[in-house]
């Protein structure tokens, strides 16, 4: 079970439909689970425009059960791709590892791993304490100043938030002007400094993109 995270904008669910389309180009037979995708219910979409058709899951959806049913079936279950697994609940990925250990089923999760308060998401808590391997994708999400994101901002119609429920789907093109998100790094996440709020105060130290050297890039030790 190998948990692939980072924040938003960093290519996770492009990375599982290249993953996808990897092991299935090489006759292996899989299953693709998505939970509250900004596309709407049973797709994966990444921002790149690629979109394909998932298992939507749900409070009710038992892994365990759903590939064993199959098995059952006589169907071949050879792997997972888990998008958005930070909406899954602890008791899911659980779950997702019993079926790695006793039943040979290779499990790829990808998400996020805190949510606009900065708070651990619980199925990426949970995968990071069960899962063979946590990898950090390598693609950098850039705050606005250029700097690298680090954290997940919510606004609402346009202002930072740090408070109220920990799961809104976002970014949906239905309504710009309610929720949104906006990747920051943690300068600005602290100071609740958006893109939109230091256009606002262009002549103060954090006026983007001009005076970058208010937020310098980190050092490659800090990376």
């Amino acid at each position: 079970m190998v948990f692939f995270c980072g924040t938003m904008d960093c290519g996770k669910s492009t990375l599982a439909l290249q993953m996808d389309h990897n092991h299935a180009a090489h006759g292996r037979v899989g299953l693709i689970f998505t939970r509250q995708d900004r596309a709407g219910r049973y797709r994966l979409s990444s921002r790149l425009g690629l979109e394909v058709v998932a298992h939507e899951v749900t409070d009710e959806t038992d892994f365990w059960t759903e590939v064993l049913d199959r098995r059952m079936r006589g169907e071949r279950v050879d792997y997972l791709v888990c998008d958005e697994a930070q909406f899954y609940s602890p008791e899911q990925i659980e779950q997702l590892a019993r079926l790695v250990d006793e039943v040979g089923v290779d499990v790829f999760a990808f998400g996020i791993t805190a949510d606009f308060r900065t708070r651990l998401f619980p199925g990426s808590e949970r995968l990071i304490e069960l899962a063979d391997r946590v990898e950090e994708l390598q693609v950098q999400s850039l705050c606005w100043c250029g700097a690298r994101a680090t954290h997940n901002a919510r606004t609402i119609r346009g202002v930072m938030v740090v408070e109220g429920k920990q799961v809104m789907v976002g970014d949906t093109g239905v309504d710009p002007e309610a929720v949104g998100y906006e990747v920051l790094c943690r300068r600005h996440h602290m100071r609740r400094m958006t893109s939109a709020a230091a256009r606002a105060t262009a002549s103060g130290p954090d006026a983007p993109p001009s005076t970058l050297a208010a937020c310098p890039l980190p050092h490659p030790l800090d990376a």
